[in-house]
């Protein structure tokens, strides 16, 4: 005997950040709204992701500044303790990993939580457990993303840990392999050093943050050299052996010598969380490495879904601004569609890395006419005055007299990075912001430097 489908407004699949922010929002305008999270609610952000993170990043940046204290202002002497950033994050961050707090959130919104794995079962039904609800109105897909493991051979059936594990630990290792020279794994890797560890980071392309420009990589890999990490580039493993007395041995194409550490972190990328959610039954590609949607975030008749699984970029802002697109379509409300021209990004290296639009590289290979305008902050008013700690960069990708990407290197790059998003996303002509007036001596006014740097 079938079970009797019971009827609802809208069914969210998955409650990390855009879906708790999609459900919450449309049981709060009075729809009958069940939310259904296998995990914990709030997802990878405030649990092993965002927030945690840069708890963590937050600790190793004070440890730094002690150390340039020296130069600045006599002295000083710091003993690294990994306890109080450990214990922050298991009671500030997390409460130990309990989503009590958001769940009660959302059922006090309106909301009906469901505990289980979803599968859509056909148009506007999902079944979870024993349960399985019709939505009337549309299923919201918000899944999210998975740390991705590279076919290595001897991998499988480690103890290897993901960015989950890093957050979680206690006590730190002596020593640590990073793969993956992304976002995750130098955030990672400079924290540790700067608490002791023996971190190498190996990584295939020719460089650190492939996705960001050239010459910030640079900066980040200096400075992550600096702080005693080993960087290995253009390095493919082949194979990982582990044993319990021994640690993990990361064997390197080209007869390189392996890279050896207690502990082995894989940040070599992440993938929607697509396969097994029953995707064939409206239509839609199960085997697909993202859901893809419209500029309303509509995937199929009845379909909404937001965040990772999109394959948009894993930001938790990203997750939040698609989630207002889907929540206004779906109660009918009137607002700009989805634009990703100014997607924002950050690396929260010391120096921090953040950027917006188009590399310089991606606009040449659109064939657009590009003037580039680079400008070092070392050299610039703040960074003369900052001196110990002021290594960065201020980099413009220009075409058709507008900004089309803008990379900011430095100390809070990534809150300097809010003028130049501004600038992509209004389209703001370079007359108009050669024009303004920028506070002196900050971080920013280095924006102005560059934009009189432009060539072609």
């Amino acid at each position: 005997m079938g079970y009797v489908a019971e009827r609802v407004d809208v069914v969210v699949v998955g409650l990390g950040v855009g879906g708790e922010e999609v459900a919450g929002k449309l049981a709060e305008a009075g729809l009958a709204v069940v939310g259904i999270e296998s995990n914990l609610v709030g997802g990878e952000c405030p649990y092993w992701g965002c927030v945690p993170s840069k708890m963590m990043i937050r600790a190793g940046n004070a440890l730094a500044e002690a150390g340039r204290v020296a130069k600045l202002a006599g002295s000083a002497s710091v003993q690294p303790d990994w306890t109080p950033v450990a214990k922050r994050i298991r009671e500030e961050a997390t409460d130990d990993w309990d989503d009590t707090v958001a769940v009660d959130r959302f059922v006090g919104k309106g909301g009906r939580f469901v505990r289980g794995y979803a599968t859509v079962t056909g148009p506007r039904t999902v079944a979870v457990g024993d349960q399985t609800f019709e939505a009337t109105r549309g299923i919201v897909l918000a899944t999210g993303a998975a740390p991705v493991a590279p076919p290595i051979e001897g991998l499988a059936g480690t103890p290897y840990w993901t960015n989950r594990e890093a957050i979680e630990v206690e006590h730190l290792p002596t020593s640590l392999v990073v793969l993956g020279g992304g976002s995750i794994g130098v955030e990672i890797a400079q924290v540790f050093a700067r608490f002791g560890v023996r971190v190498t980071v190996v990584e295939a392309a020719d460089r650190l943050l492939p996705f960001d420009e050239p010459e910030a990589a640079d900066l980040v890999q200096a400075a992550l050299e600096a702080d005693g990490v080993t960087v290995r580039l253009g390095m493919h493993a082949t194979r990982v052996l582990h044993s319990e007395q021994e640690g993990f041995a990361v064997e390197l194409g080209g007869g390189a010598a392996a890279a050896t550490g207690d502990r082995l972190l894989v940040a070599t990328g992440r993938r929607g969380r697509v396969a097994d959610l029953g995707l064939e039954t409206v239509g839609l590609d199960a085997t697909a490495k993202a859901i893809d949607t419209d500029d309303r975030m509509r995937a199929a008749d009845g379909i909404w879904a937001v965040g990772d699984v999109t394959g948009h970029g894993a930001f938790t802002h990203m997750a939040m601004y698609q989630a207002g697109i889907a929540i206004r379509d779906i109660l009918g409300q009137e607002g700009p569609p989805a634009d990703y021209r100014a997607v924002p990004r950050v690396a929260f290296t010391d120096p921090e890395v953040g950027s917006v639009g188009l590399t310089e590289a991606e606009a040449r290979d659109r064939g657009m006419s590009v003037r580039v305008g680079q400008t070092d902050l070392t050299t610039s008013s703040r960074g003369w005055i900052h001196k110990e700690g002021n290594t960065g960069l201020i980099k413009l990708v220009a075409a058709d007299d507008v900004l089309v990407g803008a990379t900011s290197v430095g100390p809070m790059g990534g809150e300097v990075l809010s003028m130049l998003t501004l600038a992509v996303h209004a389209r703001v002509p370079l007359p108009q912001l050669r024009s303004m007036i920028y506070a002196y001596p900050t971080f920013h006014r280095a924006v102005e430097d560059a934009l009189r740097n432009l060539v072609k």
